[in-house]
């Protein structure tokens, strides 16, 4: 059993990091290996649209990116691996802009041009999305946000087999918020929640690393 996860935050010890690496506890408590990789240590860019990957007759690329970069040995982990956990915080209503380049290269090669779409990854494994965000779940709700966790949802469910994700509202963002212009944040209620409310998001970043790891 192999469990991955792919950190799309460019801070490797905080908010979305740590739920990531609390994922990886729990699956590594029902006996499965663990990989962390943090995608902002990595060379690569975004899908370029060369269709290599949809290429039939004889096309060596076909399924698979053929764009040769850090991320290609890492796809060959991935067909390997048992259950993989993305994460990241979200900037002005979406991933960052490093997790959206490495999802248009995770999810385009394995996705048909066919109706209804199909998949091309050789099997069926469990996925998981980890939402890191400075805003309320109130606020989540009416800014739309959770459309764009349930696409998300869905194309991972398409390629993958199945699929689920969690969110952490109201983040701690800084360590010192007097250093930082800040002032539509209340630094109190910030600290509150961070020690109230996060350690209990962490356990649910744990019980879905068991789950993957075939503790359901």
């Amino acid at each position: 059993m192999k469990v991955m996860a792919f950190n799309g935050s460019p801070r490797k010890k905080w908010n979305t990091a740590t739920l990531l690496g609390k994922a990886l506890e729990g699956a590594a408590s029902k006996g499965a290996k663990t990989e962390l990789i943090h995608l902002y240590d990595l060379d690569f860019k975004g899908c370029i649209s060369c269709f290599a990957c949809k290429t039939i007759g004889g096309g060596k690329s076909y399924g698979r990116c053929a764009v040769k970069d850090d991320l290609t040995p890492i796809f060959r982990k991935i067909e390997k691996a048992d259950a993989i956990i993305l994460g990241s915080p979200i900037y002005f209503g979406s991933v960052s802009g490093e997790m959206k380049s490495f999802m248009e290269r995770l999810l385009f090669p394995y996705s048909t041009y066919t109706d209804p779409p199909q998949s091309l990854f050789p099997r069926k494994i469990e996925t998981g999305f980890i939402y890191t965000m400075g805003l309320t779940e109130k606020m989540m709700q009416e800014f739309g946000y959770i459309q764009h966790f349930e696409r998300h949802e869905m194309i991972l469910k398409r390629i993958y087999g199945a699929s689920e994700y969690m969110c952490s509202f109201d983040t701690y963002q800084f360590d010192d918020y007097s250093k930082v212009l800040s002032t539509r944040f209340d630094p109190v209620k910030k600290a509150k929640r961070r020690k109230e409310v996060f350690p209990k998001d962490c356990e649910k970043a744990f019980e879905m690393g068991t789950r993957f790891a075939g503790g359901k």
